[in-house]
């Protein structure tokens, strides 16, 4: 499974992985233009719209509506380590969503890959050619 990061101009970087091409950039006040996210968004994105894909399969393979349902991602920043220390997803559901899936929709955001992924992380190795 490979991807290919690139480095088009500016603060700009791009990752090329499974026939896309991800677009970075960074602030301007970091130096970049804004026209696209940052990679650390893009990483806390990623999160929210994995359990989302979840959530919706699980609605989906029972027929409940998803009209009016979201799910609310924050962010809690830890400032003496500079680094988030907690991340709350609050799956919103609409009035009719039925009692007895309510644990069972948590459940199905809990399959989430890249959570899992957090919980137990890939060792990462860094090289040069």
């Amino acid at each position: 499974m490979d991807m290919k990061i690139t480095f088009p101009a500016g603060k700009k970087v791009n990752a090329e992985y499974k026939g896309f091409t991800h677009k970075t950039d960074q602030a301007r006040i970091s130096g970049g233009e804004e026209s696209a996210p940052e990679p650390f968004s893009t990483f806390l994105t990623s999160i929210g719209t994995c359990a989302g894909i979840y959530v919706l399969g699980f609605c989906q393979q029972r027929g409940i509506n998803t009209d009016g349902m979201e799910i609310a991602q924050s962010m809690n920043f830890n400032p003496s380590s500079g680094m988030i220390d907690k991340i709350n997803l609050n799956i919103i559901l609409p009035q009719d969503f039925p009692d007895k899936y309510k644990k069972a929709v948590i459940n199905s955001a809990n399959l989430c890959a890249v959570k899992k992924h957090m919980e137990n992380p890939p060792k990462f190795e860094i090289t040069t050619t």
